[in-house]
């Protein structure tokens, strides 16, 4: 496979000098972290052939020999860098920033204390805690620190020693032969995992990991007027963290279950209201369900089908707004007797002999008709 040009990979001029080449690759090597460059699965070939271009560029022996005869030159006199005796984009990083794949533009050292991992869980609740608030038990499974030996991996009772192999630094120094020299990396201690100590006899619940898988129960506080795919954040209730590092959250998503009786548009509520067509003609007053209990709705002679009557603040709460509520919006469906006795009959017939124009004309366009028929 043919190599890209040196200048290239770097983005520099053929002039730039050293500060220059070392600046491009540092930029580079910040853009191929594996903490932010994850979802590429060629960042590890990426930063190889950016390494290999700075290990040429930053010597001078070398970088004299690539600008005469380019590649095919280092590698008939020996020089070309080789990165495949490292094992991972981690160790790469390592070997030229020091522990961890950090130590350079803000990317921290991973031997330290850690944070846990947060954990994700869903719970369903029905309109009426959405709309006061509830205290709701959530259960779920989460790695915490073991309860038997305290986190310290020992079987309670038994010592715990310093680590032989590293002498309790909790790291090691690998070094690596390369064509260019040796270089020298700094590791975690196999053994102890970075600790430092290790367990003369391991935690029999835990076996020595310090940690356990739990399932624990949390009372989450729903608030007043929460909505749809909304989540609350619950400090300090995730996994555990590594080395005395505090422990992840715990995020539960809400999801609202379907009401039988009312939609919800935002903050307002809908609902549909059966009214006779004769009261609908004539004009009544009904009681309306409420999540707070019924309320009477007075409707107006001539209520036409699909007409919307609104009670204010009869809607779902505003959340971190104490005092404000959104509407109930009231859609009349006229009903139609499907069914008359033979005196129900005679009277809507005597009816529909005096009904004139003045009755029925509507005073919507066709336009108008079309979109309300459409659309609701």
């Amino acid at each position: 496979m043919t190599k890209r040009d040196c200048y290239e990979v770097l983005g520099v001029g053929r002039n730039a000098d050293d500060a220059e080449v070392k600046k491009a690759f540092r930029k580079l090597a910040r853009e191929l972290h594996p903490d932010v460059n994850n979802h590429d699965p060629d960042a590890e070939s990426k930063f190889k052939e950016a390494a290999e271009a700075y290990e040429i560029l930053s010597d001078p022996d070398r970088r004299q020999v690539y600008d005469r005869y380019g590649h095919d030159g280092l590698r008939r006199g020996g020089q070309s860098p080789n990165f495949e005796g490292f094992g991972s984009i981690s160790d790469l990083f390592e070997a030229f920033f020091g522990g961890g794949g950090g130590g350079f533009g803000g990317f921290g050292g991973g031997m330290g204390p850690r944070s846990g991992s947060d954990v994700q869980v869903a719970v369903e609740i029905d309109l009426e805690q959405a709309f006061s608030g509830a205290a709701v038990d959530v259960r779920y499974e989460v790695v915490d620190r073991c309860e038997r030996c305290h986190a310290n991996g020992a079987e309670p009772g038994t010592p715990i020693k310093t680590c032989e192999r590293c002498n309790g630094n909790g790291v090691l120094q690998a070094v690596s032969r390369t064509p260019f020299g040796q270089i020298a990396r700094t590791v975690s201690c196999d053994v102890c995992g970075g600790d430092g100590k290790v367990a003369e006899k391991r935690c029999t619940r835990c076996d020595g990991r310090g940690r356990e898988v739990l399932t624990h129960t949390v009372s989450v506080d729903i608030p007043a007027g929460i909505s749809e795919g909304q989540r609350i954040r619950v400090s300090g209730r995730g996994h555990a963290g590594d080395a005395g590092g505090p422990s992840g959250d715990l995020f539960v998503h809400v999801s609202i279950s379907p009401h039988e009786r009312f939609l919800r548009d935002g903050n307002d509520l809908v609902t549909v209201l059966d009214v006779p067509a004769p009261m609908a003609a004539l004009g009544t007053k009904l009681a309306v369900p409420t999540l707070e209990g019924e309320e009477d709705l007075h409707i107006h002679p001539g209520t036409q089908p699909g007409q919307p009557y609104e009670l204010r603040g009869r809607g779902m709460p505003l959340l971190r707004r104490p005092g404000r509520r959104g509407d109930l919006r009231v859609i009349v469906n006229v009903v139609i007797p499907r069914q008359l006795n033979d005196e129900q009959k005679k009277l809507m017939q005597r009816l529909a002999e005096t009904m004139t124009d003045t009755n029925t004309k509507s005073e919507e366009s066709m336009f108008a008709k079309l979109k309300r028929v459409l659309h609701g």
